[in-house]
């Protein structure tokens, strides 16, 4: 054939990936603030909520936390049947790893109707939480706290990865800790994360900051 006749067909294009909202600390302090940490139940969902926030979980691996999941010694969980069907182990940091704590000497007990239900995080029934009602509950919180986002569990693990990536820590890192099997999903956090490009810009560009006028 003398051409392609293909050449002049329009392909089409993958839709450019839309950046995801995140919150600020100021904005995750006050969705924290919502449970009533004096009622047991209250307890329970402020751990959900640390720990969704501490370790970028999605909401269907937490739901899948088993009480022997967490590391006592270390402080570390392990998620179970990741996205992709990988586990892997999550920091919990110091403030949900307090919070589970609690829950577990003061609020599990009181849930929990059978000895053979393993689930971290019971509902009122005692039974495991089920990931719609669990989505469905942190919007409804977030909406509780007033603010102007909108949005479920994946707004706090985004938060997590960008206050991660704000504070310094290395991608690679964040990519392990939400369990992306590629880099470039994570790279969208590079996007979303502000902070450091003001910083890079500010010392690097010839106008990024202002000088002091030398008085003549």
């Amino acid at each position: 054939m003398p051409a392609n006749p293909a050449a002049d067909l329009e392909l089409p294009r993958k839709q450019p990936r839309a950046l995801p909202r995140t919150l600020t600390p100021a904005e995750v302090e006050a969705i924290l603030a919502v449970p009533d940490v004096s009622d047991p139940l209250g307890v329970r969902d402020r751990a959900i909520l640390e720990t969704l926030y501490g370790t970028g979980l999605r909401r269907t691996e937490l739901v899948n936390l088993d009480v022997s999941d967490v590391d006592h010694a270390r402080g570390i969980v392990l998620v179970r049947r990741g996205k992709g069907g990988k586990d892997r182990l999550a920091p919990l940091g110091a403030q949900a790893f307090a919070w589970i704590e609690r829950y577990l000497k003061t609020c599990r007990p009181l849930l929990e109707v059978s000895a053979h239900e393993t689930a971290l995080f019971l509902s009122g029934y005692g039974l495991r939480l089920n990931p719609n009602y669990l989505g469905n509950w942190v919007r409804k919180t977030i909406d509780a706290a007033g603010l102007a986002q909108h949005g479920s569990c994946h707004l706090l693990r985004h938060a997590c990865a960008t206050h991660l990536l704000d504070n310094g820590a290395d991608l690679r890192a964040i990519q392990e800790l939400l369990g992306h099997a590629r880099l470039d999903t994570t790279q969208i956090y590079t996007h979303v994360s502000i902070t450091q490009l003001r910083e890079v810009h500010a010392r690097c560009h010839p106008r990024g900051r202002i000088n002091p006028v030398n008085e003549a």
